[in-house]
């Protein structure tokens, strides 16, 4: 399968978007190439300060990625915001299966420390730093029971999307995204702590 070209000066996502509304959905090839540039900044934000413990580069992140969404062939997505939203998710697969799978590869010796640094979280002063498998682990829990709390986390720390494009995925204000984002940090502060 081949990745799609990188874009020179990236496309019209939303004019993209819209175009596909009423059809069978949008080539995932277009998706990508039209919006590269901003996934490889959510990649860089996503693997800052995260280079010694990982194989990924950014664009191994979002070429990673793309291999996975590829198998789709087209996606039907509403706006924007709900597109980066799932490529939020399918980053954060990508991340954890990476580590799972160099963990399987240490079976039976010690684990390394794997920490995701973002800077919402440090802004928010908040040590949300933990390995990617704990993370997931305690977001999963949190779906459970706080399904929309658990979007903003993932679009908010895996993809490092800002409080109003989040609101705009999920459909809801963007004061109610900060008070989402402060009750789910304190959430998984305490599952990440027990």
């Amino acid at each position: 399968m081949d990745l799609p070209e990188e874009p020179g000066a990236g496309g019209d996502l939303t004019g993209l978007i819209e175009s596909f509304k009423d059809g069978p959905g949008v080539p995932v090839d277009a998706l990508w190439q039209a919006a590269y540039a901003e996934l490889k900044k959510v990649a860089r934000a996503r693997l800052r300060g995260n280079r010694r413990n990982t194989v990924l580069d950014t664009t191994a992140l979002v070429n990673e990625s793309y291999l996975k969404l590829a198998r789709l062939g087209r996606l039907r997505v509403e706006s924007r915001g709900k597109f980066f939203a799932y490529a939020s998710r399918v980053m954060r697969s990508v991340i954890v299966d990476l580590v799972r799978e160099r963990q399987a590869e240490r079976r039976g010796g010690g684990v390394a420390a794997v920490t995701l640094d973002t800077a919402a979280i440090d802004s928010s002063r908040v040590a949300l730093a933990a390995e990617p498998l704990r993370v997931d682990a305690a977001l999963a829990e949190l779906e459970k029971v706080e399904p929309r709390l658990a979007r903003v986390v993932e679009m908010r720390y895996f993809a490092g999307l800002s409080e109003i494009e989040i609101a705009t995925a999920l459909d809801v204000t963007d004061r109610t995204v900060r008070r989402d984002w402060q009750k789910a940090k304190l959430l998984l502060h305490s599952m990440l702590q027990a």
